[in-house]
Order: C-alpha cells, then sequence, then structure tokens
C-alpha cells in the first residue's frame, strides 16, 4: 500500500465507525503501541473533519501484557494513557495489523485494567491472517492474504518518516 492508500483506507474506517455507531458520542479511539497511536490519532482527526466533533485518543502499552513476557529479557514498556473514562464508552482498539490475535488480548486485559467499556471494536490497516486466538477486525484497511514466512511492515510517517505497507519474506534466523 502507498501513503495514497493508507490515506484512503482511514477516511473510509473513519466513516465505517461512525455508520455502525451512528456518530461520535461516546467514542474512544485506543492505539496499541506503537503504530496504532498514530493510526488511532488520525481516525479522531477524520472524524472531527466529517462530523465536528472531537473523539478522545487514548495510548496503550501492550508490553507487560503480552504472553510471552516471561519469555522475552526485558519488556519495553511505554506509557498508557486514557484521556477520559472507558466506563461505558464504545472503546475502538487500533492496530497497525492484525496476525495471530495475541497482541488484541494483551491490548483487552490492558484496557479492561481501566474501567469497564460499554463494548470494544477493532480497527487494524492490515488484516494478514494466520490467528491462533478467536479475534477478528470490526474494520479492516485491506485484507493481505499472506505465507507465515512472509511479514507485513507497516511504516508511518508519525514514526517512520513515511507512509507505507510493504510485505517482506523474513530472512533466516528472524
Amino acid at each position: 500500500m502507498a501513503a495514497e492508500d493508507v490515506r484512503r483506507a482511514i477516511t473510509r474506517m473513519a466513516h465505517e465507525v461512525l455508520e455502525r455507531n451512528r456518530g461520535a458520542e461516546g467514542l474512544m479511539f485506543a492505539g496499541i503501541h506503537s503504530r496504532g497511536v498514530p493510526l488511532a490519532r488520525r481516525l479522531a482527526s477524520r472524524v472531527r473533519e466529517i462530523e465536528g466533533v472531537d473523539v478522545p485518543v487514548a495510548a496503550i502499552d501492550i508490553g507487560l501484557y503480552r504472553d510471552d513476557v516471561a519469555a522475552r529479557a526485558q519488556p519495553v514498556v511505554r506509557s498508557t494513557n486514557f484521556p477520559a473514562s472507558v466506563d461505558g464508552r464504545t472503546v475502538v482498539l487500533v492496530d497497525d495489523v492484525l496476525f495471530t490475535g495475541r497482541t488484541i488480548r494483551g491490548a483487552l486485559d490492558a484496557l479492561m485494567d481501566f474501567g469497564r467499556p460499554g463494548r470494544v471494536q477493532l480497527v487494524v490497516l492490515v488484516d494478514r491472517g494466520h490467528r491462533e486466538l478467536p479475534v477478528r477486525a470490526d474494520y479492516v484497511g485491506k485484507n493481505v492474504p499472506t505465507a507465515r514466512e512472509e511479514e507485513v511492515q507497516v511504516h508511518v510517517e508519525e514514526v517512520d518518516g513515511c507512509d507505507e505497507v510493504l510485505l517482506v519474506t523474513r530472512r533466516e534466523g528472524r
């Protein structure tokens, strides 16, 4: 996906979120570090352009909620920030790639530590398949069927200096 494709996908998903939720009232976007956070901010910006409503944007760190945290030498811990209560809200989790579902499971655990949302929805820029857990995105920018040895790399302007989605074959040993 080129930068223009990413922009179009975000705009379309913002419209879909608004349509399904009948507007922006009670919404909160919650981006999963690191690339889900800028994507969540962009979705909120599109909602502001479309509806004229500011939707709060949270940042969720799942470093301590991963199911492989014990296997890692030392987890990288980033800040989790909720600008408003999640209680009763429709929280829209935002991530760049949906793969096994394990990141989303960790994000749900982290989210529940901050309150009780009325419901939770999931936006992903890319769904590449290969689920290990029963997780399905409500809104998908692009479905990209992949082989297990392939990797989807999402680059966003705010983190990487450009917007693009690449499909690459992993090298041996990675």
